[in-house]
């Protein structure tokens, strides 16, 4: 998370007494993991069999941290996403990025030519060949600095949000104490009370239905699909994870975001730099991003009082007890 956040997730790996047949990657074992289109280089830091679990398919999965990333984007996965890290796994990882910089510039030259007309279509055909050719002459540390050349975002928190973070953290994970679920104001309640205001502003100046109203509302109905699909891969503290495991159970139709509440939101703005750098986004819709992203903070930085918790309900011992189990 933010580095001046230290709510990142606890890992302790535990050794294993001697290698399980079940599972292709060992505890401490360098590898090779999707993220995305791409391979990473990550650490195995604990397996475990899943069955019947919510949120997992059976079978082995391995909680795995990136390199040079932060503690935040460890995950679990499967045995799918992940490669040995040999020449045969480096190999496809340097494919993969070299088609992926190939598809773009394609792209690009795609949309330049349709958008010339007929005429352009030769030429344009002719820069391709040419770009093909001199793909072939550059070194592989070019290629890999024109793929990462990126959109980035970053994202202001506020001191007292800040604040906010760290409470949440110490509460959590020294304190054991976990927010009441479902919370009486959700993420859901948060972001369309939000809209709201920035609808009702909008109208108070004399403008209907504008391009930034409509903006608006497409970055609050996408927020709330972040939440949903990053809830459970890396805004949950591990002693958290049995909770979230249960209302799963207790509400399995209902999306997250109808459960959850701010101080979850919260986490996600954190972590909003790291996932817009994996979109295809330009730089022009990420600066627009960047400023709603603005906006929301500042609304739950003035309405903070009302919105967090002030404390957490304590975990009962018995959820304690399956912590350590």
């Amino acid at each position: 998370m933010d580095e001046t956040d230290p709510a990142a997730a606890e890992h302790t790996p535990t050794a294993n007494a001697e290698r399980d047949p079940r599972f292709n990657y060992e505890q401490g074992e360098t590898v090779l993991c999707f993220h995305g289109p791409l391979l990473y280089e990550a650490k195995v830091l604990q397996t475990q069999y899943h069955e019947k679990e919510r949120g997992f398919d059976d079978g082995p999965h391995y909680l795995v941290h990136y390199r040079g990333w932060k503690s935040t984007w460890d995950e679990w996965v499967p045995d799918s996403r992940l490669l040995k890290h040999n020449a045969e796994g480096l190999k496809k990882q340097q494919e993969l990025r070299y088609a992926i910089a190939a598809a773009k510039k394609n792209q690009r030259a795609q949309r330049n030519a349709e958008a010339s007309g007929p005429a352009a279509a030769a030429p344009a055909a002719s820069a391709a060949l040419s770009q093909a050719k001199k793909r072939r002459r550059d070194s592989l540390p070019e290629k890999e600095d024109a793929f990462i050349k990126r959109p980035e975002i970053k994202i202001s928190v506020p001191d007292l949000l800040k604040t906010q973070l760290i409470e949440d953290w110490e509460m959590i994970t020294k304190m054991h104490k976990l927010v009441p679920l479902p919370r009486e104001i959700t993420v859901a309640n948060v972001l369309d009370n939000f809209r709201e205001v920035i609808v009702k502003a909008l109208k108070s100046k004399g403008i209907r239905e504008s391009r930034l109203e409509e903006s608006v509302s497409e970055v609050v109905d996408g927020l709330k699909i972040y939440f949903d699909r990053a809830l459970g891969n890396i805004l949950l503290y591990r002693f958290e994870r049995q909770q979230y495991a249960d209302i799963r159970k207790r509400f399995p139709e209902e999306s997250m975001s109808n459960i959850y509440g701010p101080e979850h939101l919260l986490r996600l703005f954190v972590q909003l730099p790291a996932l817009v750098a994996h979109t295809n986004m330009d730089q022009d819709a990420v600066n627009i991003l960047k400023d709603h992203f603005a906006q929301i903070l500042a609304y739950l930085q003035k309405h903070q009082a009302q919105l967090f918790l002030k404390d957490y309900e304590p975990a009962t011992p018995t959820y304690i007890a399956q912590q350590k189990q």
